[in-house]
């Protein structure tokens, strides 16, 4: 049985610098294959899990985020050669002395600021009727005079019907008497259960969570050894390497946090107490404690604190007092102390730190909102070492999503030259120019050129596309590349390396380096480029175009005044046919002038290769490009001379 198969589906031509006759084909996409529903799914159940076994999952993960927090403390005593179940009870116990004195000093100074309210009443009372005033009585008088109005354009409604007498009065069906259920009063016993019964489902989650942590301490190496054997034993760099690295950073940013916390915490309560405000201490713990609760937790504490400094105040001087230096705290703390002390977030993107506190908040309530920013980073550290979970990594991380090729050339496709040109402004505060177009421009084009060969880009975007490029490299014209160079040269101008080498010493006697470009999209571009970097080194050059080497008169050379000829393609790495007969053509024409070949151009030992001749030279990078072009222009006139008669003999 024979099979043919269906007729190549036409697609219509489009000159964007391919071989013409050429037909432009555009990809499907692919389709959801069995393992995208199989993923879907594992996350679904996942989420599920952890919904309906936050009973016993939460007092487990405080377990385990509790063991990174004491592992630095565990390890420091044990490095004072304190055996390993005292320095396992000391950690725990420090831990247990520290919470309850946290808890002994905000439960006695509640007490004590209870004590102290009725000092306040009447500002408290004043300060009540004055707010009544200006937000509830102008609400009740706008809504006496809405009803009012209201009032004149609804109609008269209808007269009641009149009541039944008589006979259909006692007709009427009798109405039920209403009957009242009373509830006992309780006794001392229930009313000791009702009053400990919110204590005691903490105090139960507290006493798990310490004897978990104690079993965990314990046997923390025979743990990782398990989780290596189950999750992989066939790549133990790897997996002892995640394992390492997960708890690394949640060890220093635990440790970080807290001390962050805690100092905050100490400069609010002193602060606070300098302004005046009652229960200085109380609103000091209360923000070290809500600041793990991202970005919301410590303007709960400033908001209670400046409440309480509008009440008691006839003034509002210590409330606006309260506010400001909430807002300086956080803004130090969060701006300066704590990027040094673990890095923007520890590895997270803002939008990642909220959107994870909504989803923990969502699944486990408060105690999930308090554990959203650790359990993320849990997850965007496993995702760099899983490639199934790395999707969350790249979501969820602070790295950026694109590298900085990848961001120019989309936002060359998205039509938006002006984004393209901030980012170089902002990437050549780090790098030289050179190495921006090496690094960015020209891996970007590479992206742009596979899109090319696929046939997805129309001519007028590939115009718009190189029209923008030529815009940049014009804008790109005036930029200072002292700050990355030792010295400039003569005439001041920094170097095109941007490195400390000397600046070259070109003679000023009319040669010339002809730049020529290939056929290809972006050939143009890149020749502009180069003609900037050789101008920058102080390396007269002009540049010409394919058309032109190709016709007959306008292809003739002045071999007295070009002393070099630069061939730029980002072609030049496969050597294609059309520009080895380039190549071949110019050394016919100029047969002493040396030819230098880039970008990323290489003699081949095996198969096709541009040229052969030995004055011919390849330039992998564009600093090769430029040094070659300045050695070639910067050689001897007799050295050209001697090159001639070579080739004549």
């Amino acid at each position: 049985m024979n099979f043919q198969s269906p007729p190549e589906r036409p697609y219509p031509e489009q000159s964007n610098g391919l071989t013409p006759g050429r037909r432009n084909r555009v990809f499907a996409s692919s389709t959801p294959t069995l393992h995208t529903l199989a993923a879907l799914v594992t996350g679904v159940v996942v989420v599920s899990g952890l919904y309906f076994g936050r009973p016993m999952l939460i007092p487990i993960t405080l377990s385990v985020l509790l063991s990174f927090l004491l592992a630095p403390l565990v390890n420091a005593l044990r490095r004072l050669h304190i055996p390993q179940f005292l320095s396992i009870m000391i950690a725990v116990l420090a831990t247990v002395l520290a919470l309850a004195g946290v808890g002994a000093l905000i439960a006695a100074q509640v007490v004590q600021l209870a004590a102290d309210l009725p000092q306040y009443q009447e500002a408290i009372m004043e300060k009540a009727e004055t707010v009544q005033e200006k937000t509830v009585g102008r609400a009740d008088s706008l809504m006496t005079r809405a009803a009012t109005a209201l009032q004149r354009i609804t109609p008269t409604p209808p007269p009641a019907p009149p009541q039944p007498r008589g006979r259909a009065a006692r007709n009427q069906p009798q109405q039920p008497m209403p009957v009242e259920v009373h509830t006992p009063a309780p006794t001392p016993l229930q009313l000791a259960r009702r009053a400990f019964a919110p204590a005691i489902a903490p105090l139960e989650t507290g006493f798990i969570v310490l004897v978990v942590t104690i079993f965990i301490l314990f046997q923390r190496e025979d743990l990782r050894d398990r989780l290596i054997s189950v999750f992989g034993s066939d790549d133990l760099h790897r997996t002892t390497t995640a394992i390492n690295d997960a708890s690394e950073r949640l060890s220093r940013y635990f440790v970080a946090q807290l001390g962050v916390n805690v100092s905050v915490g100490g400069v609010i309560a002193i602060g606070l107490a300098g302004i005046g405000v009652p229960g200085a201490l109380l609103f000091g713990a209360l923000a070290a404690l809500l600041r793990f609760v991202p970005y919301i937790g410590i303007w709960i504490a400033a908001v209670l604190a400046t409440l309480l400094g509008a009440a008691i105040q006839p003034q509002w001087t210590m409330a606006v007092s309260t506010l400001i230096f909430f807002i300086v705290v956080d803004v130090v703390a969060g701006q300066f102390a704590e990027p040094m002390l673990y890095g923007r977030r520890a590895g997270l993107s803002p939008l990642a730190v909220v959107v994870a506190a909504i989803f923990w908040a969502w699944l486990w309530g408060p105690v999930g909102l308090v554990l959203s920013t650790p359990l993320t980073l849990c997850i965007v550290t496993l995702g760099r070492y899983v490639d199934r979970l790395n999707f969350l990594t790249i979501l969820l991380g602070d790295q950026p999503a694109l590298t900085p090729a990848q961001t120019c050339y989309q936002r060359l496709l998205a039509d938006d030259p002006h984004e393209a040109l901030v980012q170089a402004d902002r990437l050549l505060v780090e790098m030289p120019l050179i190495d921006y177009y090496e690094q960015v421009v020209f891996e970007g084009l590479r992206f742009a050129r596979n899109d090319v060969l696929r046939g997805v880009l129309p001519a007028e975007q590939l115009a718009r596309i190189n029209q923008a490029l030529l815009d940049i490299v014009e804008d790109l014209e005036a930029v200072d590349d002292s700050r990355h160079a030792a010295g400039g040269d003569a005439s001041g101008h920094p170097s095109a390396d941007g490195g400390d080498e000397a600046p070259m010493v070109i003679p000023k006697d009319g040669r010339i380096v002809l730049c020529v470009p290939g056929r290809g999209t972006f050939d143009e571009v890149v020749v502009a480029i180069v003609c900037q970097l050789l101008a920058r080194s102080n390396v007269p050059c002009t540049a010409t175009t394919y058309e032109e080497m190709r016709a007959t008169r306008g292809a003739m050379l002045d071999a007295q005044a070009t002393h070099a000829i630069c061939v730029v393609s980002l072609d030049a790495q496969e050597s294609p046919p059309y520009l080895r007969n380039l190549v071949r053509r110019l050394r016919e024409r100029a047969p002493a002038v040396p030819i230098i070949v880039g970008v990323r151009a290489v003699r081949r030992e095996e198969g096709p290769s541009l040229s052969d001749d030995p004055g011919t030279h390849y330039a992998a990078t564009l600093r090769d490009l430029v040094e070659e072009c300045g050695a070639a222009l910067a050689a001897r006139p007799e050295m050209h001379a001697q090159m001639q008669a070579d080739v004549r003999m």
